[in-house]
């Protein structure tokens, strides 16, 4: 058995976690306090956060895979020496599950029959669609785009995966870089976005980019409302210039009782449930098992936030 003194210690807060010590532990760590501990996995958001860090903190682990409020509150900075790390990737499968669900309820026009209160067999046949042999582009192909791309490719859609560097991501036919993301709009059949919050991708998708896609086109949102902008989609929505949007995420959000996308029959909303309260937990706990273990074995660790870029 290791000395305890040469064995990494791992400080978790704001409060006690059972779930997570196990964790930390299984990755080879030990629990300690926040003064003497060598990292800190923090359980809630900034507020309460303890900035600064003692300067033994090398390394903090965040539950969260949106990052955005902890550069808004400018707790993590430019000019920090500490490795922080999000939770993006760990919710992936359950993400990807539900954006899969919303583009199929689209495409087989689920939301009208739901609606149907008659037989209305001839006019779906019209409406109905399927993802076989069509291509989706997945803008933002990060935990939750790998996640996906099996889960489409078993119903027989192809994808375009749209990251920051390009690099190929496996399973995609294609991988271009952002800088080349306006050519995937007249391209591909359905999108999906996963694209973190930043001021580059504020409105990422407007009135120009809807211009661009098929008639037919569902954009799948559920990484964050501010990445498509609100009145746009509205208008393309009522002049059927896109076929629908899925929607787990809005901005404003929540999406206040009464706006017009709640009244559009080509729009499926979900309260931003893709991540529900009961899975987090254990899809949590393994995440900083999978960290703690890269940290103490000196490796890089997963889902890395640059504090430069925002994310």
């Amino acid at each position: 058995m290791a000395d305890d003194a040469a064995v990494p210690a791992i400080a978790i807060g704001p409060a006690p976690d059972p779930l997570l010590e196990d964790a930390v532990r299984r990755g080879g760590a030990r629990v300690a306090p926040l003064e003497s501990a060598d990292a800190l996995v923090w359980t809630t958001g900034p507020i309460g956060f303890p900035d600064p860090l003692p300067e033994n903190i090398r390394w903090v682990q965040l539950n969260s895979a949106g990052v955005e409020e902890w550069f808004a509150a400018k707790v993590i900075r430019p000019d920090t020496t500490v490795l922080w790390t999000s939770a993006a990737g760990a919710f992936a499968a359950t993400v990807a599950e539900h954006a899969l669900t919303l583009l199929l309820a689209g495409v087989r026009a689920l939301p009208e029959h739901l609606e149907a209160k008659t037989w209305r067999q001839q006019e779906f046949f019209s409406k109905i669609g399927t993802l076989r042999g069509t291509t989706v582009a997945i803008v933002g192909a990060g935990g939750i785009g790998r996640a996906l791309i099996p889960m489409l490719a078993g119903v027989g859609a192809d994808v375009i995966a749209v990251n920051r560097s390009g690099s190929p991501v496996p399973g995609a036919i294609e991988t271009l870089p952002t800088t080349r993301l306006g050519e995937v709009w007249a391209r591909a059949d359905h999108f999906v976005l996963g694209a973190p919050a930043t001021d580059a991708t504020h409105h990422l998708v407007g009135a120009a980019e809807f211009a661009q896609m098929k008639p037919t086109a569902w954009v799948i949102n559920v990484a964050r409302g501010s990445l498509v902008h609100t009145n746009a989609l509205v208008k393309a929505l009522r002049d059927n210039t896109i076929g629908g949007a899925g929607l787990d995420v809005t901005d404003p959000e929540p999406l206040p009782d009464g706006h017009p996308l709640w009244d559009l029959p080509n729009v499926i909303i979900t309260p931003h449930d893709s991540n529900p309260p009961a899975v987090r937990p254990p899809a949590f706990a393994e995440h900083v098992a999978l960290n703690v273990t890269r940290f103490v074995a000196g490796e890089n660790l997963t889902a890395l936030i640059d504090p430069v870029v925002g994310y």
